[in-house]
């Protein structure tokens, strides 16, 4: 692994060619890193809610209410990120 210590910017290539070399050398390689996938959250909404909710989770053919719900709620992030970042340049342009 001494050779991926160094300072100097690697190639893709580069850093290809050390890793296939090391592969094999147990000494080249750290202690396994265990990651584990954060427990779900529950959210609570109101039942009538959860119903139309359902019901459009069967229309878009998605296999839960979750899934569906899962997908609105990141398209919305998205939409909402992407007006923040639209407003925040606007204020600097005016600014600058």
């Amino acid at each position: 692994m001494a050779d991926m210590n160094k300072k100097t910017k690697q190639t893709e290539k580069e850093i290809d060619r050390i890793v296939t070399s090391q592969a094999n050398d147990d000494s080249a390689w750290g202690k396994p890193v265990r990651v584990r996938r954060k427990k779900s959250a529950s959210v609570s909404i109101p039942p009538k809610l959860a119903a139309r909710a359902a019901f459009l989770a069967q229309i878009h053919r998605k296999k839960s209410v979750e899934e569906w719900l899962t997908n609105v709620i990141e398209e919305r992030i998205e939409l909402e990120e992407a007006a923040f970042i639209g407003v925040k340049q606007d204020l600097s342009a005016k600014a600058g």
